[in-house]
Formats: C-alpha cells, sequence, structure tokens
C-alpha cells in the first residue's frame, strides 16, 4: 500500500494527508453508494482514496475524505494542505456515495467531493467527476447557474451576485471570487475554474486542466 504523509507543524498540531489505493472497505462503499461501477471510464486502480485535514465553517479541524484520479492525487493533497493553512473554511468532505451517488443531495448538504461515475449536467457525456479529476467545493455557497440564470438549491440564490459581504462569516469566506486565494492556489497546479465559463457558471466546479 502506498502511503504518502504531509506534515505541518500549526499551533502546535500536526497538519497531514494520507493516499491510499482503493481497498476492498472502501470499494464497497463505492459500489454500494452508487459512485462507481463496472463501466465507469476509469477503473480503481486508477483512483485513489484521500484523508485530507480541514478546518470547518466553525473553525474545528477535521479529517475528510475524497476519491481522485491517481495522476491528480497528490496536487489536491498539495491544494487542501494550503487551504488548511490558509484557514479557507469547508462545511463537509465526505465521498458521494455517502449521498447514493446524488450529486442533489451532495449540494444540498453542502458537501465538497470529487469523484462520481456520471454524466457531466445536461450532457450525454461523462463528466470530469467521473475521471477523479474535478472537485466541487461549498457548492451551497459556490452555486451552479444555468444558462437561463436558475438555481437548482432553495439555499442558494443570495449566492448569485458574487462579493465578499463579512470575512468574519465562515459561509461568507467560503464564498469563491476571481480574485481569492483559493482560486489562484488550484490555478497554480494546473486546475480550471466553473467561474470562469462564459454561458454557464459553476462557482464551485475546478477541474484539472491536464490528460
Amino acid at each position: 500500500m502506498r502511503k504518502i504523509l504531509l506534515l505541518l507543524s500549526i499551533a502546535g498540531t500536526l497538519w497531514g494527508s494520507d493516499i491510499r489505493p482503493i481497498d476492498a472497505h472502501t470499494k464497497a462503499r463505492m459500489i454500494d453508494g452508487n459512485s462507481w461501477r463496472a463501466g465507469c471510464p476509469v477503473g480503481l486502480y486508477d483512483l485513489r482514496y484521500l484523508r485530507l485535514r480541514y478546518r470547518d465553517f466553525d473553525g474545528n479541524t477535521r479529517m475528510g475524505e475524497m476519491i481522485v484520479h491517481k495522476s491528480v492525487a497528490e496536487s489536491v493533497s498539495n491544494i487542501f494542505e494550503t487551504l488548511y493553512a490558509i484557514g479557507y473554511p469547508i462545511y463537509r468532505m465526505r465521498l458521494v456515495s455517502d449521498y447514493g451517488g446524488s450529486d442533489y443531495d451532495s449540494i444540498e448538504a453542502d458537501n465538497t467531493s470529487a469523484l462520481n461515475c456520471r454524466k457531466a449536467t445536461g450532457s450525454t457525456k461523462w463528466s470530469k467527476h467521473a475521471f477523479g479529476k474535478a472537485i466541487d467545493i461549498n457548492p451551497i455557497e459556490n452555486p451552479y447557474i444555468s444558462r437561463s440564470g436558475s438555481i437548482a438549491h432553495r439555499a442558494t440564490p443570495q449566492a448569485r451576485h458574487r462579493f465578499h459581504r463579512d470575512l468574519h462569516d465562515p459561509s461568507d469566506r467560503a464564498v469563491l471570487l476571481p480574485s481569492d486565494k483559493v482560486v489562484r492556489i488550484f490555478k497554480k497546479y494546473g486546475w480550471s475554474w466553473g467561474g470562469d465559463w462564459r454561458t454557464i457558471k459553476d462557482y464551485q466546479h475546478f477541474e484539472y486542466r491536464g490528460n
């Protein structure tokens, strides 16, 4: 088993991230939770299970989990190490399997996630999430806005107008804007941002630009 442990001393504690191949237990969770199945565009051998520490909206340190493609696992670990260091808040970080593979339910829970073997929204093609090369962050604060301007989730209409109102409020700090450090950090590692898209906006969405 390949295991990478990154350590950073912060306030007397150790920051750590853990990268592992998909084991039998995680495979069962993915299949039972409908986030992966035979016929998905990426096999389990090419995926990695990550445990990532993050700061929740109350400022507490939590350990989250995520599944990504092996080719981006180390960059994702580095990105979230940096997000933790700068104090960026994340509401929740669980596998989409815990929501039955439902992107809608995961968003409703304001869940930060990556792999989900599904088609792209409004398309018959595989989503980048199906390859483990896309991440959605704080989706309630950073909604998907369709070409018509609609938002599917009732908790998010106030997020249509993008600016920071009160940076003392973690839900406000979670909002992603073009000039924010979080966006710049992802782009540094070769990820593009759905907030830059022209016809639709997917402010929660980052995807890896490489192969």
